[in-house]
């Protein structure tokens, strides 16, 4: 009898010390009920992005196809979460194979305005939508009669500060609704890399802010159009970054760095967190973590050139925008950080997966200083991404093992949301007041095809 109850106390403690270090999650009563809020035979894709009204009573979305992604993208829609009714809010004009192509909604946290990509409309066989022929829509849901474009792009020269030259993509609100952060390719430069062969055509990282409408030559041959914000890259990219420096040749992964920035010298400071692209001292790429400081005047051009660039440059950030790079796994045995960085709404903790000491990737956070970064999870297998944190700044979502996770920060102990599944979950977000959780699931249709259907599980709410 004393050896049997010696060997279930030392059993309970192996439990509590796994747990302590997240290797396992206590299961039992944590499986939440998954409700189906889409049904109809088309995708409806919430891209990762920030898909809740201000409300919390609408889900945005795209309808991208399988085939083409958004290229074929014909509408911005909106579902209603407890009753299903859906509303069309934009529809693409004029489209066909070629595009102009809709995707990558997302809302304003503080208002009815949602942002997605549109492509140029002058699109044909020969010049279809592209990662540098496309631009910001924002749609206000109580005037849906006058939607309007967020960037101006000129691409004939001179050109024209506050406007852009290529293809802005997955917009995404500040918290106060007051800035939107994009990622960008730059059509003149492809040009360049397809006149040359050296490699020009590099992603990089934008902000646009209402300060005022940007008038540009109106050349629709061409693609150029004028917008009703002032846009900027704030990223500055090369395409061969010396070894071992803090150069990068690509930049995406972004997001805000908190809803209004983080605390710096007494003041809040805009910001936005991103994995750079650098070259380790052996020369071999390797993505890190970086911060882009942005200044409130984002009209004054910086100390490598003109805001709009040149025909054979690209645009440069502008007065007061500071790169700094965080993280530095370029020299261990497990270089590169991974996915998209998100970070707490008070801006104080930047989470990124990166793999620790076995080889497995996993949740790391760290401060918009810099400094160790602190590893979150000890799981056994990788995990496979979609970082949000909950809005107290108390969790961390994720999936892993084919299932939403729930990670909390402080007690360092994680629940399974959802059961294991062949197929894992994919695009999370958290609705504003922190109750739901909504994600797409790849279904099976009537018609044989799978489509991206929008499914929600309340927190409060188990089986």
């Amino acid at each position: 009898m004393l050896i049997m109850i010696g060997a279930k106390l030392k059993a309970f403690r192996i439990i509590i010390l796994m747990t302590f270090l997240g290797l396992v999650a206590c299961d039992a009563g944590n499986i939440k009920i998954e409700t189906q809020i889409t049904f109809t035979g088309y995708n409806h894709s919430l891209d990762n992005n920030d898909n809740f009204s201000s409300d919390n009573q609408w889900l945005v979305y795209d309808t991208r196809t399988n085939e083409s992604g958004i290229r074929m993208g014909q509408t911005i829609e909106k579902v209603n979460v407890k009753t299903g009714e859906i509303q069309i809010l934009y529809s693409a004009p004029n489209p066909d194979n070629s595009g102009p192509g809709l995707g990558a909604v997302s809302y304003d946290h503080v208002s009815d305005r949602v942002v997605f990509i549109h492509g140029l409309l002058n699109h044909t066989n020969d010049n279809p939508y592209a990662q540098w022929r496309r631009f910001g829509m924002i749609v206000d849901e109580n005037d849906l009669r006058d939607p309007f474009i967020m960037d101006a792009r000129d691409v004939t020269s001179p050109f024209t500060p506050g406007a852009l030259r290529g293809g802005t993509h997955r917009h995404e609100w500040s918290g106060d609704g007051k800035w939107i952060g994009f990622t960008y390719n730059d059509a003149l430069m492809k040009i360049l890399e397809d006149k040359t062969g050296e490699r020009w055509n590099l992603r990089t990282i934008g902000v646009a802010k209402p300060i005022k409408p940007v008038i540009v030559d109106e050349n629709q041959e061409v693609g150029n159009h004028s917008g009703e914000w002032f846009t900027v890259l704030v990223v500055r990219v090369v395409p061969d970054p010396l070894p071992g420096s803090d150069e990068i040749s690509h930049a995406a992964g972004d997001s805000w760095v908190g809803h209004k920035g983080y605390l710096k010298n007494g003041d809040l400071q805009r910001a936005r967190a991103f994995i750079g692209k650098v070259r380790s001292q052996t020369g071999e790429d390797v993505d890190e973590v970086f911060i882009v400081d942005i200044p409130d005047d984002i009209t004054i051009a910086g100390e490598f050139g003109s805001l709009e660039g040149t025909v054979t440059t690209f645009p440069t950030p502008p007065y007061g925008t500071v790169q700094r790079r965080l993280t530095y796994t370029a020299e261990t045995d497990h270089p590169g950080c991974e996915g998209i960085v998100r970070t707490s709404k008070d801006g104080t903790q930047i989470a990124y997966l990166a793999k620790e000491k076995n080889g497995i990737s996993q949740v790391f956070i760290i401060s918009p200083f810099g400094g160790d970064p602190k590893q979150v999870t000890f799981h056994l297998s990788n995990v496979q991404g979609n970082l949000r944190w909950s809005p107290d700044d108390k969790h961390i979502t994720y999936i892993w093992d084919n299932s939403i996770i729930v990670h909390d920060i402080e007690r360092t102990t994680f629940k399974r949301l959802t059961r294991k599944t062949p197929k894992p979950p994919g695009n999370l977000v958290w609705s504003h007041d922190g109750k739901t959780i909504a994600f797409n699931r790849d279904i099976v249709h009537s018609n044989g095809e799978r489509y991206k259907q929008v499914f929600t599980i309340s927190i409060g709410k188990t089986e």
